[in-house]
């Protein structure tokens, strides 16, 4: 059953030992916890609390300041028209370099990529509430992350608890959200240790951090340790702690950057930064575990890496079909189609971005278009996909943002 409480959603699977469909006791509260954490998931949470939906969203941009850039720029988007349009005025901000809204569309964090606050060698998140009829965020609160230069946020699905990645360093933190939207002191918080073998992985480096399915573990990237290490979530406390498979190894020396989990709740992807790979894992969401089973270039057949090239960000397409991934220096996005029985990636394409340095991209919630950020070029273009294929085919829309490296959707009249 799924029980609605307020803005939240609380799921309680029972089954009193009811065989469903002739299926085993256990497997009939396997199947319960599943089809309840994808509707938490896909529906009641990410649709946002009483809103009408429209096609129409607005984009936060997360940018590195410095230059042209003040902070958090806002555009509109329509998904019924692939048109993205600004909107409103910068919040400005110090390097907004990823940006995420809450469940309940109230509010936005912004991690600050810094290696100093308050005298602290650290960086910090600052929470704003969005103004519900323009859009414009205000600023709640800032706290420090504990670590220098955080890259990377994630929301649990009940919207109780956000955790960060600290690249310098390599480390998380977790903080539970207020009643305001505000944001509580670190309520967790964890240092990797150890390296590899590559150059920059002289230490650990935390490069993003992914709620899984079911609300009960996270993937955290670590670039400088060759490790997605998980960690099991307590949302109510706002709590991280390792879990009984703590770790997936990837190739030394790839450098494991950013990761999406696939809707099936059954796969994972993660791209590598330093070798340009892609690799493909099994999830069983019940132990937290996770398997790597297939490698595969994020480059074109028979494409080298070259100097000064490396991948950035990686995401699910919402049906589940595809995977996408972006590269630096070589300025496209790679396409992957997936197998929905294995999980494994097959590729489809490399699309150029018609820009530079696509540190980051976004699907709309729709699955129509992908708008990819060119950090470098200062520009956004947008791309429809082909729902049958994955292709990215170029609408001929580009608008300009300073050094644009993270967006959000979120639903908008």
């Amino acid at each position: 059953m799924v029980a609605i409480v307020g803005e939240f959603v609380r799921i309680e699977a029972v089954t009193n030992g009811i065989n469903l469909f002739g299926m085993t006791p256990m497997k009939t509260a396997i199947a319960l916890l599943t089809c309840a954490s994808m509707l938490l998931m896909t529906t009641t949470i990410r649709a946002y609390h009483g809103h009408k939906q429209t096609g129409v969203y607005l984009v936060y941009v997360g940018t590195y300041t410095g230059g042209d850039s003040e902070g958090i720029y806002a555009f509109t988007f329509d998904s019924n028209t692939g048109e993205l349009k600004p909107h409103g005025e910068v919040t400005k901000t110090v390097n907004p370099s990823f940006v995420d809204v809450h469940p309940n569309g109230k509010y936005l964090y912004a991690v600050n990529e810094t290696v100093e606050y308050k005298g602290e060698k650290a960086g910090y998140i600052t929470s704003f509430s969005i103004d519900q009829q323009s859009g414009a965020l205000t600023e709640l609160n800032q706290q420090s992350t504990k670590g220098g230069a955080p890259c990377h946020l994630c929301i649990d699905y009940t919207g109780r608890t956000v955790m960060v990645a600290n690249y310098d360093g390599g480390s998380v933190a977790a903080y539970r959200v207020q009643s305001d939207g505000s944001l509580s002191a670190p309520s967790s918080f964890v240092q990797h240790t150890g390296k590899s073998v590559h150059p920059r992985q002289e230490a650990p480096h935390g490069h993003s951090i992914d709620v899984g399915p079911w609300n009960r573990f996270v993937a955290v990237s670590d670039l400088g340790l060759d490790k997605v290490l998980v960690y099991r979530l307590n949302a109510r406390k706002g709590t991280l702690t390792p879990g009984k498979h703590p770790f997936a190894k990837s190739e030394a020396g790839s450098g494991p950057r950013h990761f999406s989990f696939h809707r099936s709740g059954r796969f994972a992807y993660g791209i590598n930064e330093l070798n340009m790979t892609a690799n493909a894992y099994k999830y069983n969401g019940r132990l937290g575990k996770l398997e790597p089973f297939q490698v595969v270039s994020t480059l074109p057949p028979n494409e080298s890496q070259q100097d000064g090239h490396s991948t950035a960000e990686m995401y699910c397409h919402p049906s589940g079909k595809f995977v996408y991934g972006s590269n630096r220096g070589h300025d496209t996005i790679v396409v992957y189609s997936v197998d929905q029985r294995t999980g494994k990636l097959t590729y489809v394409e490399n699309q150029d971005i018609g820009g530079e340095t696509p540190r980051s991209f976004r699907i709309d919630p729709t699955g129509k278009y992908l708008l990819a950020l060119g950090q470098s070029s200062s520009s956004i273009s947008v791309f429809e996909i082909d729902q049958d294929t994955g292709v990215l085919e170029p609408t001929g829309a580009t608008v300009k943002c300073p050094t644009p490296v993270s967006a959000v959707f979120m639903p908008w009249r």
